[in-house]
């Protein structure tokens, strides 16, 4: 396992963006295929994009396709997830985790808010 550290997260108007980083400590993020999660209050965690660990293959869902783009940085050890184009349903919390799947992801980070209203 590794310890996952989310950031980047806060209120934005709709239309806005915002940057959220994925981070850890003592491992190279780049051994991992890293997915971004979300789940906003009442809903089920809906995985929002992944990126692959030796290449930089990454995988968005229609509902983010095209505003979302996830993205590594190997010299900072940190995976990033721009979000464009924000919509109020975009709201919730934002998670990163070692899988694409979330079912056998084994690592997670603590989440960090985004909220998107005017």
């Amino acid at each position: 396992q590794v310890q996952l550290v989310e950031s980047g997260g806060g209120l934005v108007q709709p239309g806005g963006s915002l940057r959220l980083s994925c981070t850890t400590s003592g491992r190279a993020l780049s051994d991992f295929t890293i997915g971004w999660f979300r789940q906003a209050p009442g809903k089920e965690r809906e995985g929002v994009g992944c990126i692959g660990s030796a290449v930089d293959h990454t995988y968005y869902p229609d509902s983010v396709k095209g505003r979302f783009i996830i993205s590594r940085d190997r010299a900072k050890n940190t995976v990033y997830l721009q979000m464009n184009a924000l919509k109020p349903e975009d709201t919730a919390v934002y998670y990163c985790a070692t899988d694409c799947d979330s079912d056998t992801a084994n690592s997670w980070g603590q989440g960090t808010q985004v909220t998107v209203s005017s």
